[in-house]
């Protein structure tokens, strides 16, 4: 499997600078069309999904993350707080605090629930300069997040609702999950919570699994020791080219946040109950994914994704005027495409191939004389002499369902 650290001297698809930092990658123009798009996507999935939208800050008071338990388990991995005047900020480790004070901003009555709360928003990790690597292990972390709060029994079918989002997502990127892990605790005490939480709810996932997963061809697979401190999950786990296993996307209950920001709601029987906390990833960290992404693909995106999605080659230089015209009708759909017409026909088809262009459309006299273009999709190997008109409608309905070219041929 190709290195996305190698496949970026031909994509340019992010920088790195000592004056920037290590572990702070600039994402250069044809990142940041890969980065929209999967922000779009997982605003897309989010709201169909029933989520709200939120924005909260990168710092939050030193004592916000000693409330949330991150600063004592955590220390090591967060950014040195800082002085500003009386009070000390830190840049956030997680979301999930904040999101806790959204939350808390009013009260909340048991029919209102659930509220699920995402946020495609940065934190930060200070990782040590030897395990930083490309995109993959970095200091700023874009994430995908849902924070969900409901009720203990709505819990489960709000698990099941993260596994499907998840799953669905990674259908669409075309990343194939090796398994689903549920990551339980062990016999130690190192755990926050009861062991009747614990076991109940590690059932009640069990359960929204097994009824998730039926109808995929993906095994369960039960970890002991493998859950977060505060609480079970289920995790997607996909295995590399090297064997290598990861988790790609998580849904987590938490025991910790609820009891430590006092998160509850107005019962049916006129009582404050305790909320019970999930979140959620579903696209996933914006850095992570685009490493897996690259990699996966070798560098040649699905169409919907690719910084450039056509690019024109007019043979020679009488057939400008319909090669601009495609351009031209391309563009007006918000299609990312280019004109390429210096050079031999030879050395343009290479460079484009090298640079990774998912479609090539080549105008010849023949093609200009017809209306039409020779269409490659690199990718599939689809070849064929397309109708202009065609090309553009077939172009824009596989980049809006996010669906290779060749579905609509």
């Amino acid at each position: 499997m190709p290195d996305h650290r190698d496949l970026n001297h031909d994509l340019d698809v992010f920088a790195t600078d000592p004056l920037a930092g290590a572990g702070l990658p600039l994402w250069l123009p044809a990142g940041s069309v890969i980065r929209d798009e999967l922000e779009r996507l997982a605003r897309d999935l989010a709201h169909a999904d029933g989520c709200v939208g939120v924005h909260t800050p990168v710092l939050g008071k030193r004592a916000l993350f000693e409330q949330s338990g991150h600063w004592a388990k955590f220390e090591d991995d967060m950014f040195p707080s800082m002085r500003l005047g009386e009070e000390e900020v830190v840049l956030r480790p997680a979301n999930c605090p904040h999101h806790a004070l959204v939350y808390s901003a009013r009260s909340h009555s048991y029919r209102e629930l659930p509220i699920r709360l995402n946020e495609l928003a940065p934190m930060f990790r200070a990782e040590r300069s030897g395990v930083l690597s490309g995109l993959t292990r970095v200091r700023q972390i874009s994430l995908d997040d849902t924070h969900v709060f409901c009720r203990p029994d709505q819990a489960g079918e709000e698990a099941a609702r993260g596994l499907r989002a998840a799953l669905e997502a990674q259908r669409i990127l075309g990343l194939p999950v090796h398994h689903v892990r549920l990551s339980l605790r062990d016999g130690s005490d190192a755990w926050l919570g009861s062991r009747e939480q614990w076991e109940a709810t590690q059932d009640a996932l069990r359960e929204a699994a097994l009824e998730v997963l039926v109808g995929h061809d993906l095994p369960l697979v039960e970890a002991a020791g493998e859950a977060a401190f505060y609480g079970p999950k289920l995790d997607l786990q996909v295995v590399d080219a090297r064997g290598h296993e990861e988790t790609i996307a998580t849904v987590q209950v938490d025991f910790n946040q609820p009891e430590r920001f006092d998160l509850t709601y107005h019962g049916e029987d006129g009582g404050r109950h305790r909320v019970v906390m999930i979140h959620r990833g579903t696209v996933g960290s914006m850095e992570r994914v685009t490493a897996a992404l690259l990699e996966r693909y070798d560098g040649r995106l699905p169409l919907w994704l690719a910084p450039v999605q056509v690019a024109v080659l007019p043979v020679s230089e009488q057939q400008d005027a319909s090669a601009r015209g495609l351009v031209d009708a391309l563009r007006a759909e918000g299609v990312r495409v280019e004109l390429a017409p210096e050079d031999s026909l030879g050395a343009r088809i290479r460079e484009c191939r090298r640079r990774r262009v998912t479609v090539l459309a080549v105008v010849g006299a023949r093609e200009a004389a017809d209306g039409a273009a020779q269409v490659t999709d690199v990718a599939s190997g689809f070849r064929a002499v397309v109708p202009m008109r065609q090309l553009v409608e077939r172009v824009v309905a596989a980049r809006d369902h996010r669906r290779p070219l060749t579905d609509w041929a």
